[in-house]
C-alpha cells in the first residue's frame, strides 16, 4: 500500500513590522505589483491553495482575490505564522516563503518540490549568506508541528533553531544562489533593483 503523500499549501509571511527597511516590504513593487502578491502568484502553480500571513489589523488591506490567515499568535513573528496556518491545516505541508525576495523565481520553487523529502520534517535551502538553513524558503511537513510546539514550550521561538537542531531535515543547495537574496535594508533593496535591472537586460553574473 503507497503511503499518503500530504498535499502542498502556500504561505506568504506578510505581516513583519518591516522596521530596518522603513516601509513595507510586503507592499514593495519589484515586479509591477505588491511583493505579498508576486510571491503568491508564484506559490500558486505549484501549491493547492495559497494564503497571505498577516495580522490582525492588516486583514482588511488585502486584495480580495487573494486568501488570508491572521496571525493567532500575536508577537512571535514568523513562527506564529507557521503555528498558526499549521493550526488552521494540520494534514498538509506548507511551503512558506518570506515576503522579502525580490529574485525569487519560479525554477527555484520547482527545484525545492521536486527535492521535497516529505519523510523529513522540512525541506529548505542551504543559504549561500551564512550556510544555516533556510527556515523560510521552505516545506514544513505535517510532523514538523510537534517540534515546533515543543520548542515554543521551552522559550525558542526561532524557527531556523528548530531547524538547526531536529532530525530529519532536508537541505538542500539553490540552484540559483542569489534567487535566495532577502532585502531588509534600503541599501539591500538598492543591490536587489540592481541585479534586477542586470536581469531584464539580459545580463546574468551568476
Amino acid at each position: 500500500m503507497e503511503k499518503s503523500v500530504p498535499p502542498v499549501y502556500g504561505l506568504v509571511l506578510a505581516g513583519g513590522k518591516s522596521s530596518r527597511m522603513g516601509k513595507d516590504k510586503a507592499t514593495l513593487r519589484w515586479h509591477g505589483k505588491e511583493q505579498q502578491y508576486y510571491i503568491a502568484d508564484l506559490l500558486r502553480a505549484f501549491c493547492t491553495k495559497v494564503y497571505i500571513s498577516v495580522r490582525k489589523d492588516q486583514e482588511a488591506s488585502i486584495d480580495p482575490g487573494y486568501a488570508v490567515l491572521p496571525d493567532a499568535y500575536p508577537g512571535l513573528g514568523q513562527y506564529g505564522a507557521i503555528l498558526t496556518a499549521q493550526a488552521y491545516k494540520p494534514d498538509v505541508a506548507w511551503l512558506v516563503l518570506a515576503c522579502d525576495l525580490p529574485l525569487l523565481d519560479a525554477q527555484t520553487l520547482e527545484y525545492l518540490m521536486q527535492h521535497r523529502a516529505d519523510e523529513a520534517i522540512a525541506t529548505t535551502f542551504e543559504s549561500p549568506f551564512d550556510h544555516l538553513p533556510e527556515p523560510l524558503i521552505a516545506i514544513w511537513e505535517p510532523r514538523s508541528n510537534e517540534q515546533l510546539l515543543n520548542f515554543r514550550e521551552k522559550g525558542f521561538t526561532c524557527p531556523r533553531k528548530v531547524l538547526l537542531n531536529t532530525e530529519p531535515v532536508s537541505i538542500l543547495q539553490p540552484p540559483d544562489p542569489e534567487s535566495l537574496m532577502n532585502v531588509n535594508t534600503p541599501e539591500q533593496a538598492k543591490t536587489a533593483q540592481d541585479i534586477l535591472n542586470r536581469r531584464k537586460a539580459g545580463i546574468y553574473e551568476r
